[in-house]
């Protein structure tokens, strides 16, 4: 078969690609039009939209159901959390670390942050402050700790992909 029967191989597919770049030379509103059909697959999200993530997990663990917790998950989660040594890569795994951590009743708060946002996912990054407390004692704990949550749009709506979590290596000041 020659280079010029392949479909989009060979002299066809450089001759398309000549064609195209030509007339998006020459007529700016057709690479306009290529970068509009580019960003259809999209989703609009906002940094307030990725703000409010953090909102609707906090408010998960005030449930205390490790099953609503979980379903904030992708459904190829990484969970790296402050107070688990195990890497928690599948939602079986999450909802087992939330089964024991919820038990302490945590509340996040928010110190710091960083967004970023991309067409599938979304970054948020930067300390927080997680309130723990003592199931038999009831005495509160406060953990500084820095994260990370890559939110990815899955399924119609915006999950967590990754989640690590770590303590702050200095005592605070």
């Amino acid at each position: 078969m020659s280079s010029l029967s392949k479909g989009r191989s060979g002299l066809k597919f450089s001759a398309r690609l000549a064609l195209l770049s030509a007339l998006a030379a020459a007529v700016p509103g057709v690479a306009l039009a290529q970068a509009s059909h580019h960003n259809h697959g999209c989703p609009t999200v906002s940094r307030a939209d990725v703000e409010a993530q953090f909102a609707r997990f906090n408010d998960a663990w005030a449930t205390g159901n490790p099953d609503v917790v979980t379903a904030l998950f992708t459904n190829e989660p990484v969970l790296l959390a402050t107070v688990s040594n195990t890497p928690r890569t599948t939602p079986a795994m999450v909802r087992d670390y939330f089964v024991g951590f919820l038990r302490s009743r945590p509340v996040g708060q928010i110190n710091t942050s960083t967004v970023e946002i991309d067409c599938q996912t979304a970054t948020r990054l930067g300390t927080w402050t997680v309130t723990l407390t003592d199931p038999a004692t009831g005495a509160k704990t406060d953990v500084r700790a820095r994260y990370s949550f890559i939110y990815r749009f899955e399924g119609g709506d915006w999950k967590i992909d990754h989640l690590h979590s770590s303590m702050m290596p200095e005592a605070a000041r």
